[in-house]
């Protein structure tokens, strides 16, 4: 056994462990500090909505298969969740009447701001300056918010501008409108659409899919741009997330859209095959000029919203919607009779009521509260309620009661033969969801067989170790997970006033101070809902730290070749000029480079991107003087938290010299990555930058000078904060510094087993490497071997392929975590050993050199059970070639996948 000496920070102030029971108690008693579903009534609406999920869907969230895996980078073993993921693609184009959809993104505010990038983007191709985005001032105010805080380090001009009213002019080159409005106004798009397009303005419309399936679709009115929120489909609101997103736009820019884009290929026996389109030129080929930061995404929420529509199918669907608009067409029919005039003359789900006596509105105002009924309020006295699938007729009926009692009218409700407030001109009249798998799993039984069939596609934790670098793929505690299920925190809405999630708050206070006490810095916000988020947000949390000190003209980031994938698109994003920074032999900052850099644009250094460890595996000694370096030069410190696996108790950002960090909190702290989202980013930062910490327009937070909110919800995806929290409680001091200490020693632990079969690519003066490490499998392209036969070949044996081609192309980048135990990482190291002496074959030409278990791999039921077996080697050695391997066969249902086929053909 390796042994790991690392000294200790002092004073890490956590809490002693709880057990399971005491944690499950604990998390029970907080519960009981929110207001208690039964207890309140939420009209608040505003993009969240309550539903009824099906527990056949509900169940997704506790599915391993679902929720322990990863981004679908390797399609072999990603089957079941890549077709989930197009049934999500599928159902958002056919709704939104779009050519294309992606596979989500994080939520909709953030959704509108990527349209608005892309737009100007598609714009700048064309000759003369365009940088004015108009927004129409019904659109949902969070929307705004972010949108005005993405907009402004790029140099946009956002304009919130009276729809009625909208011009447009030469420096317009995009238009926002929400469908319904946040007044729940239905109103007809296709005229303003019109003259945008005269104008050469993109439309982007923010729009609700439930709604769709009654309303004539934003597609077929001529939107370039379909965004909203498909949180209603199956997704519990959750104080605010984790919500999947959509964006569905025009074919011509399939190669601008934001974000993953799942495709259709073919294997190498020419069968159907589901992939991730594009994966990765973004962030490891155009760096800081990637369309998008693609970590944004909610794949196991789009999973559960596409399988809700599944499941439910388009009569279902449009059924609910249906019910909706009844029960709403009922409560506006009665209130009209009460006297109580609305300012939406249609509408779907949501009347915004005008009140003309501020004596009236406070009445109504007063007895909602007591009667814990939750509205949107206005300024002007007017009130805002949305309907859903889980109001009642019941709570319909109580509505018009306590309306009456403030107009002090009797009134016997109406109920039949009501007004129609939809006039056929605004009713869908297109099919959609006319495909198979739409219409033909609706019984419990049926989706149930159809979730396992995917889910025995697909290769999670809960079937062996994934090994992948950079990405900390460890337990997800199945105590951690079980709080987010329970009504008490799933139902919440993220507008309610802050007494009726007390506990809530209780968990944000101590999960901020838990990560206090972890990073050494002074303040910590929860807003970022991915670790993307959390680095624009650290980001422009130092722009402002710097604008507020005189000094706004600082706009250079300087990133290490060694930073984390992501870096270069978030300093992009940021409106930051970007210096690369080299490293030397040993992965290292060149710390020659750095200080000559910093000392060039001193002037306008505004920060450095580091990661540290570095995504090389290293501890970089000189750490220290590479923060003092940039600080000389007026500059501050972001530290990228993707490696804080390897920090927690041993060491912190703030020893090291960091200004601000971000925490991924799907990574280091367990959140799971549920095949490609949630994840949450929150930032830790120095006292200094304390007061520029992200608000928010509707719930106050942040700091007393904040930057503007960065997610559509006050604290993210608050639902998921829980796990994290329910994993520092588990693990108290002690146990997260463990934690961080055998994540190290396992890593070590390879290292030793390995290093004389493969090259370690890095390593410390010691010898030693950090919590990862890079094997160099570049030399063995000389025998036509390259490190995507090595990843394919490991499916063979069971494992999901480690990291590759990053940070340095050519290689394998191996991280195992705390999480594995001694036999599975022997098992790893035997399969690795195992697949080294398959290649000296082809070296010493034992074997054919293109007709080989490394190039065919890997290998599937069907080829092993075909009559015609033509390969020089034997069916057992192509998937059984260790013992331990038949024991635990993982099948993958699709040879290896054609990537230059499905690059040329995203759709097939």
């Amino acid at each position: 056994m390796v042994e790991v000496r690392l000294h200790l920070q002092q004073d890490l102030d956590i809490p002693a462990a709880l057990g399971e029971l005491e944690l499950t108690q604990h998390m029970s008693e907080l519960a009981e500090r929110n207001a208690s579903v039964k207890d309140k009534i939420c009209f608040l609406g505003a993009g969240s909505y309550d539903h009824f999920v099906p527990a056949v869907v509900d169940a997704l969230a506790s599915r391993g298969e679902f929720y322990t895996s990863y981004t679908p980078y390797q399609a072999e073993v990603s089957q079941g969740r890549l077709e989930g993921l197009l049934n999500f693609q599928t159902m958002v184009q056919d709704l939104t009447a779009m050519d294309i959809a992606n596979a989500s993104l994080l939520d909709e505010a953030t959704a509108a701001a990527e349209a608005m990038s892309m737009l100007h983007r598609i714009r700048e191709r064309k000759p003369g300056t365009a940088n004015r985005f108009v927004v129409a001032s019904t659109c949902f105010p969070q929307t705004i918010e972010v949108i005005k805080g993405r907009a402004e380090p790029l140099g946009l001009n956002v304009e919130v501008v009276d729809p009625r009213s909208i011009a447009f002019d030469i420096k317009t080159f995009g238009l926002l409108l929400q469908y319904p409005d946040a007044d729940g106004a239905v109103e007809d798009l296709q005229p303003a659409i019109e003259r945008a397009h005269k104008a050469g303005v993109g439309v982007v419309v923010a729009t609700d899919l439930l709604a769709l399936t009654l309303l004539v679709p934003p597609g077929e009115q001529g939107a370039d741009v379909v965004v909203g929120s498909a949180q209603r489909f199956g997704v519990p609101i959750g104080y605010g997330g984790p919500h999947p997103a959509f964006f569905a736009t025009r074919e011509s820019y399939a190669r601008q859209i934001p974000g993953r884009l799942i495709g259709v290929s073919i294997d190498s026996h020419d069968r159907l095959a589901y992939r991730m389109a594009l994966q990765t030129r973004e962030q490891h080929i155009r760096r800081e000029r990637a369309t998008s930061n693609i970590c944004t995404a909610q794949a196991l929420l789009a999973n559960i919203a596409g399988f809700y529509a599944v499941y439910h199918g388009p009569s279902g669907l449009s059924s609910i919607a249906r019910r909706v608009h009844e029960l709403t067409s009922r409560l506006a029919c009665n209130l009209e009779l009460l006297g109580v005039s609305r300012r939406n003359k249609r509408f779907f789900d949501t009347l915004r009521l005008k009140i003309n006596s501020e004596k009236t509105a406070t009445a109504l105002r007063t007895l909602a509260e007591k009667a814990k009924i939750n509205f949107r309020y206005f300024g002007n006295n007017d009130i805002g309620i949305s309907l859903d699938e889980s109001t009642t007729a019941s709570d319909v009926n109580g509505l018009i009661e306590l309306f009456s009692h403030v107009k002090e009218k009797k009134l016997v409700v109406k109920s039949k033969r009501l007004p129609k407030f939809l006039p056929n001109k605004f009713l869908r009249k297109s099919d959609f969801l006319k495909h198979d798998v739409f219409n033909r799993h609706h019984s419990e039984i049926q989706m149930m067989r159809y979730l396992k069939k995917l889910e025995s596609k697909d290769i999670g934790l809960d079937t062996s170790m994934i090994p992948l670098g950079s990405c900390t793929m460890k337990l997800n505690a199945a105590t951690q997970m079980i709080p987010i299920t329970w009504a008490a925190f799933s139902s919440i809405h993220p507008f309610v006033p802050l007494g009726q999630a007390k506990g809530y708050h209780k968990v944000f206070t101590e999960l901020q101070f838990a990560l206090q006490a972890i990073t050494g810095l002074s303040d910590v916000s929860l807003q970022p809902n991915s670790g993307a988020q959390g680095e624009f947000a650290g980001l422009m949390v130092i722009r402002a730290y710097q604008d507020a000190q005189g000094e706004g003209n600082r706009d250079i980031a300087l990133i290490p070749s060694s930073a984390h994938g992501t870096n270069p698109a978030s300093a992009a994003m940021a409106g930051m000029r970007i210096v690369f920074v080299d490293c030397d032999k040993n992965g290292n900052v060149d710390l020659v480079d750095l200080k000559a850099k910093a000392s060039k644009h001193h002037s306008e250094l505004s920060a450095l991107m580091i990661t540290y460890p570095s995504t090389h595996g290293v501890f970089e000694e000189s750490i220290q003087d590479i923060c003092e370096a940039i600080h000389i030069n007026g500059g501050q410190v972001y530290m990228d938290g993707a490696n804080m696996n390897a920090q927690l108790g041993l060491t912190s950002p703030a020893k090291i010299g960091a200004d601000v960090c971000h925490l991924n909190l799907h990574k280091t702290f367990a959140i799971p990555h549920g095949g490609g989202g949630p994840g949450m980013g929150p930032i830790a930062v120095a006292r200094h930058l304390s007061p520029y910490l992200p608000g928010h327009e509707i719930i106050q937070t942040g700091g007393s000078s904040a930057i503007r909110a960065v997610s559509a919800a006050p604290w993210g995806s608050a639902s998921i904060l829980l796990i994290s929290y329910a994993y520092i409680k588990l693990l108290g001091s002690e146990g997260v510094t463990r934690a961080t200490s055998v994540a190290i020693l396992n890593a070590n632990y390879l290292k030793s087993r390995l290093e004389e079969h493969y090259s370690v690519l890095y390593s410390g003066p010691t010898g030693r490497v950090a919590h990862e490490l890079i094997f160099d499998l570049r030399p063995f392209k000389a025998i036509g071997v390259t490190e995507q036969d090595v990843a394919k070949r490991l499916m063979d044996y069971g494992f999901h392929a480690p990291t590759v081609s990053f940070p340095v192309p050519g290689t394998l980048m191996v991280e195992p975590t705390e999480s594995e135990p001694l036999e599975e990482l022997d098992r790893f190291c035997d399969s690795m050993i195992s697949i080294r002496k398959e290649i000296q074959e082809v070296a010493e030409g034992k074997v054919d050199p293109l007709d080989n278990v490394l190039k065919n791999s890997p290998h599937t039921a069907s080829e092993i059970a075909n009559d015609d077996w033509s390969h020089p080697y034997s069916r057992e050695q192509a998937v059984f070639p260790l013992p331990f391997v038949r024991a635990n066969k993982f099948w993958p249902t699709i040879s290896r996948i054609n990537d230059a086929y499905g690059d040329r053909n995203l759709m097939c």
